[in-house]
C-alpha cells in the first residue's frame, strides 16, 4: 500500500466516524423530542385540555379508522321505544363515524343486558364499518313510590333508571316497601274490575303483608292479608248495587272476613257524628 493510499483511507474513516457521530446525536436529540414531546401531550390529555367540545384532536381515531375503512359508518338500532339512541350509544362506547378498532360485539351485548332498562339484546359487528344492535326494552308497568323518590317499574317490579316517572304519569301508582314486587297481582286483579280500578288513584303497601286503596274521591278502601281477592269483588259488588263508594263515607275497612266496616264522613247525613263507624255483618 503507498503512502497515498494510506492517507485517503484514513481520510475515508474520518469522515465515517464523523457521519456515524452525527447521526448518532441527530437519533439522540430526536429521541429527547420525541419524549419531551410525549409528556407535554400526556399532561394535555389528563388535564382534559384537549378533550372539550369540539376539539379536533377527538376526531383523531375515528378519522384514522375511516382511512382503514374501520369506522362506524352505518350504525343500525332497533327496538327503542322510550330511550333514545345516543343513550344505547353512549353505554356501549360508540359514537356516529368513531373508530370500530378494537370494538368487542360480546362485550358490547353484556354491557346492554346489564342495563336496568334492557331485557334483551344482541349486537352484531360486520366488517368493516358497520354495526347491528338490536334491544328489548322491558315494558313500563307502574310508578312505585318509596320514600320521596319514584320509579318506574316493569311487572317483575324491577326499577327502570333510564325513564322519569314524572313522564308516565298514567301508570298505577304503588307505595311502600315491597310495592313494587307485589304490584303486579294487585293491578291484574283490579283490571277486572274496570269501575273500581277506574277509581283507584294510588294503592299502599301496609307491613308488605296488604293493602290499602286510595279513591280519587278520597276514600279509602283497606283490603285484608288474606283472601283480598274477594275483597276486592266484594268492593266492586257494593258499589255496583249500593253505589257505596259515592255515598259521602271516608273508608272501607274490609280486613274482617264476612264483615264491612264504613267510616262515614263529615258531610254524611244529619244525626250521624264524623267519624261514625257502621259494621255490616255477614256482607259476604
Amino acid at each position: 500500500m503507498t503512502q497515498g493510499a494510506a492517507v485517503y483511507k484514513r481520510r475515508r474513516r474520518s469522515w465515517l466516524d464523523h457521519g456515524n457521530s452525527f447521526r448518532l446525536r441527530v437519533l439522540t436529540r430526536a429521541s429527547a423530542l420525541l419524549m419531551l414531546g410525549g409528556v407535554i401531550m400526556a399532561g394535555l390529555v389528563n388535564g382534559g385540555h384537549l378533550s372539550y367540545n369540539g376539539s379536533p384532536w377527538l376526531l383523531l381515531p375515528g378519522r384514522a379508522a375511516g382511512v382503514v375503512g374501520m369506522a362506524a359508518q352505518e350504525i343500525t338500532i332497533t327496538g327503542l321505544e322510550h330511550h333514545e339512541p345516543e343513550t344505547l350509544l353512549s353505554a356501549i362506547s360508540v359514537e356516529p363515524g368513531g373508530s370500530l378498532m378494537g370494538f368487542d360485539a360480546i362485550q358490547a351485548r353484556n354491557i346492554l343486558q346489564n342495563l336496568d332498562w334492557v331485557q334483551s339484546a344482541k349486537v352484531q359487528r360486520l366488517f368493516p364499518n358497520q354495526l347491528v344492535v338490536e334491544v328489548r326494552e322491558r315494558e313500563p308497568f307502574a310508578i312505585w313510590q318509596r320514600g320521596t323518590a319514584y320509579y318506574v317499574i316493569d311487572k317483575a317490579g324491577a326499577a327502570m333508571s333510564g325513564l322519569e316517572a314524572s313522564q308516565m304519569v298514567r301508570l298505577p301508582l304503588v307505595t311502600g316497601e315491597g310495592a313494587n314486587a307485589a304490584a303486579a297481582e294487585l293491578i291484574n286483579q283490579l283490571a277486572a274490575y274496570p269501575d273500581l280500578l277506574l277509581q283507584v288513584k294510588a294503592s299502599a303497601r301496609v307491613g308488605s303483608r296488604r293493602w290499602t286503596l286510595y279513591l280519587d274521591n278520597g276514600i279509602t278502601v283497606q283490603l285484608p292479608e288474606r283472601d283480598w281477592q274477594q275483597a276486592i269483588a266484594m268492593a266492586d259488588q257494593l258499589n255496583k248495587t249500593q253505589r257505596i263508594l259515592a255515598r259521602g263515607i271516608r273508608s272501607l275497612d274490609l280486613r274482617l272476613p264476612g264483615r264491612v266496616t264504613v267510616e262515614v264522613a263529615e258531610s254524611a247525613a244529619a244525626g250521624v257524628q264524623p267519624a261514625d263507624k257502621k259494621t255490616v255483618a255477614g256482607a259476604n
